[in-house]
C-alpha cells in the first residue's frame, strides 16, 4: 500500500524481523564405539570369570587329554547413541607340564590369541588355526550331531575347534564358529544378568531338540570333572577293546571301530 508523504524527511531506519527465540541447547550425541572391536589395552587386574575345559583327542601318538583355560570380562560401548555392554573372551591359557616338545609353541599360539582377543578379532584368529595342517594324518576330536567322530587336520585345528565350542557354549559364536551380532550380544549379556547363565543354557537346549543346532562336544559347566564325563556322554558307547592296539571300540556304522587311532575294524 502506498503511503504519501506531507512532511519534510530528516531520517529513515529499516524495518528489520523480531529475532527469533534460541532453540534450546541439545546434549552433544554420543560417538558410536562397537564393543565388539574396542581394542582392550591389557589384562585387567584382579579375577575374571573363566570357563575350563578338559579335550580328549586322538592322532598319531594315540589319545592325549589336556587342559584349556579361556576367561571372559564385560565390556562397554556405545551402539545408536545408547550405552551397551557384551561380554567378550579376553584371555586363553593353557597350563604348564600337559605336552613336552610342543608346549613352547601351544603357549606362544595362546599368547597369540590372547592379543587377538583383546583386539577384537580372536574370531578371525581362532577359524585361522583352523586351517592349519601336519603330515601325521587326521586327529579325531569331539561328535557331530549324528553320533560320528569330527576329524581335523592337525593338533592345532583340533584345539582350535575345541575353542570355538566354548565360544559357542558361552554365545560368542554361533554353531557353526561364526561371529554372533553385536546387538545379540547386548541382549544375551542383559538376559545373562537378569536370569543366570542358565537362560542361555536352556536357549540352546531347546535349540538342540528342535534339530536346527548341531550337540558337539561336551556341555562345559567350570568342572573339569563334569565337563569330562557329559562328553563321554555324548558319543557313542564302547563296545570292546581292540585286538591289535587294546584301545577302546565304538560302533561306526554298525561295525565295532577302534577309537584308539590304529584304524582296526570288524568290517575290514
Amino acid at each position: 500500500m502506498a503511503v504519501e508523504i506531507t512532511s519534510k524527511i530528516v531520517g529513515y531506519r529499516i524495518k528489520q524481523d523480531a529475532p527469533a527465540a534460541p532453540e534450546p541447547e541439545r546434549e552433544p550425541a554420543i560417538p558410536d564405539e562397537n564393543p565388539l572391536t574396542l581394542r582392550i589395552a591389557s589384562r585387567p587386574e584382579g579375577t575374571l570369570e573363566a570357563v575350563s575345559e578338559k579335550i580328549s583327542y586322538v592322532g598319531a601318538e594315540g589319545r592325549k587329554k589336556v587342559y584349556l583355560l579361556v576367561s571372559f570380562m564385560p565390556v562397554e560401548g556405545v551402539i545408536g547413541g545408547k550405552r551397551v555392554v557384551i561380554e567378550r573372551p579376553v584371555e586363553f591359557f593353557f597350563p604348564s607340564g600337559q605336552l613336552s616338545s610342543e608346549h613352547q609353541w601351544i603357549t606362544a599360539t595362546m599368547r597369540s590369541l590372547s592379543l587377538a582377543a583383546r583386539g577384537g578379532y580372536v574370531t578371525q584368529a581362532v577359524a585361522d588355526l583352523r586351517k592349519v595342517a601336519w603330515d601325521k594324518g587326521l586327529v579325531r576330536c569331539g561328535w557331530n550331531r549324528h553320533g560320528k567322530p569330527v576329524f581335523h587336520d592337525s593338533e592345532v585345528s583340533a584345539i582350535a575347534w575345541s575353542i570355538q565350542q566354548i565360544l559357542y557354549r558361552r554365545g560368542f559364536l554361533n554353531e557353526d564358529g561364526h561371529q554372533v551380532p553385536v546387538e545379540e550380544l547386548v541382549e544375551r549379556y542383559a538376559r545373562r544378568m537378569s536370569h543366570g547363565h542358565a537362560a542361555l543354557e536352556a536357549e540352546q537346549a531347546g535349540a538342540v531338540q528342535a534339530g536346527s543346532v548341531a550337540p558337539i562336544g561336551g556341555h562345559n559347566t567350570g568342572d573339569t570333572k563334569n565337563a569330562d564325563s557329559q562328553s563321554q556322554a555324548a558319543g557313542p558307547a564302547v563296545v570292546g577293546h581292540c585286538p591289535e592296539c587294546r584301545g577302546e571300540l565304538i560302533m561306526m556304522d554298525g561295525c565295532p571301530t577302534c577309537y584308539a587311532g590304529c584304524g582296526w575294524s570288524k568290517c575290514g
